[in-house]
């Protein structure tokens, strides 16, 4: 797999930009603020429908645009496919991005995920090790997706039922604290004494606000079952790639381990810390469980407290988290391995590379690393790479492939 060609318009920085691209190395050479990132970005966003460095679509689009499009040309198994994006932020269109294969309209933006896949390593993937957990269930996420695309599906569903439910907890807070009392014996009476609407009323909108926590419960039950699961079997099957990675990236033999950290009952999390990967309908039940367990607590706070997005990836070192723990150089190569190995697997997988995208990775490693980095991606079938000056890349990958200088938006192929 390989992309052919990339084309730009109003995006990021660039009112126009064509970028011919071809197997092997591509290394694009620009100080900072020139636009090379924004180029790797938007082949990530034709992987993703996402960017690595911004969580809104909004700051994609040109200063002054409405819209911005990006097209790529996918090369799998000698045929070419065409993927067009439009990024809406404007009134035109709605508002709503827009995707077409081969110039037709698919009904859905991520139908066209799958067609291209990336592995993309960044400055900013420091933030796998030393973030917050909502930077692990991404990673996690995304490589759900790259894996098999219809977990983009299920990730959209949980978000929705996840909406919705903490709407309820919010606007149905009076009621349904109503309800807490009233199962525990509580008086309808309020704290000052005052007489509260008649009781009809009450047990009225209570049964009525606690039917619906019911009925919402069993959706975040069936579809978070479905996500929890996936991540499970692709925390097992990440594991020993990971491992390897890091050893190859920081040469030296260390234990490094990830572990999901879930937000299940005592029990059930810590059966899965060890490993264990529960079937659907046991994670389902015990989702469920979890709810009711913590359903007072929910109810006070008005979010929802346990569910895949409530989840954590534990990476450790020896015994020692890394998180808190590990060196500046342990995080690099902890975020390379998992990086890495996400690619090993996807490669074993699907029969073929990925795209393996280096944004300004390089000037951020020693030169230890740097150098078993360059020798790990040789064998790749396309590595597309960023750098400020052209002496942060390796020789074994600058004096192969093709270099772009690129200056103030300007793409210009260097002789």
């Amino acid at each position: 797999m390989h992309l052919r060609h990339l084309s730009v318009v109003d995006f990021r920085s660039y009112a126009e930009a064509e970028l011919p691209l071809t197997p092997g190395v591509t290394t694009m050479i620009g100080l900072n603020g020139q636009g090379k990132t924004n180029l790797v970005e938007a082949v990530g966003y034709i992987a993703t429908l996402g960017s690595h460095r911004v969580a809104s679509d909004a700051p994609l689009v040109r200063f002054g645009a409405q819209q911005a499009i990006v097209r790529g040309a996918v090369i799998r198994e000698g045929r070419e496919t065409l993927v067009e994006i439009e990024i809406n932020i404007g009134r035109a269109n709605g508002s709503r991005n827009r995707a077409r294969l081969n110039r037709s309209p698919v009904p859905q933006p991520r139908e066209v995920l799958g067609t291209l896949r990336t592995v993309m390593f960044a400055p900013e993937d420091l933030a796998l090790v030393k973030g917050d957990p909502s930077e692990r269930r991404r990673f996690l996420d995304e490589l759900l997706v790259a894996r098999q695309p219809r977990w983009a599906g299920v990730r959209a569903d949980y978000d929705k039922v996840l909406k919705q439910r903490n709407a309820l907890l919010k606007s149905a807070a009076p009621a349904l604290r109503k309800g807490v009392r009233r199962t525990r014996g509580f008086s309808t009476m309020s704290s000052t004494g005052l007489s509260t609407p008649p009781v009809d009323d009450i047990v009225d909108d209570t049964d009525g606000a606690l039917h619906t926590l019911d009925v919402w419960n069993t959706h975040l039950a069936r579809v978070g079952a479905q996500l929890l699961y996936a991540r499970l079997r692709l925390m097992r099957d990440l594991a020993p790639y990971l491992a390897a990675a890091y050893d190859e990236v920081s040469a030296v033999t260390s234990d490094a381990r990830i572990a999901y950290r879930s937000s299940l009952r005592e029990e059930a999390s810590l059966n899965i810390a060890r490993g264990a990967v529960p079937e659907m309908d046991e994670l389902h039940d015990e989702l469920l469980a979890s709810l009711e367990a913590v359903r007072v607590n929910e109810i006070e706070r008005g979010i929802s407290l346990v569910g895949p997005h409530r989840d954590d990836v534990v990476l450790t070192l020896g015994k020692l988290p890394a998180k808190g723990y590990a060196s500046h150089g342990e995080s690099w190569s902890f975020a390379l391995g998992l990086r890495l190995a996400a690619y090993q697997l996807l490669r074993h997988d699907l029969g073929e590379d990925p795209v393996l995208i280096l944004d300004d990775v390089f000037a951020e490693l020693d030169s230890g690393r740097r150098e078993r980095l360059a020798g790990l991606v040789t064998d790749c079938e396309q590595v597309l790479i960023t750098a400020a000056v052209p002496g942060d890349v390796p020789k074994v990958l600058s004096s192969s492939g093709t270099t772009y200088r690129v200056t103030l938006g300007q793409v210009v192929r260097a002789d």
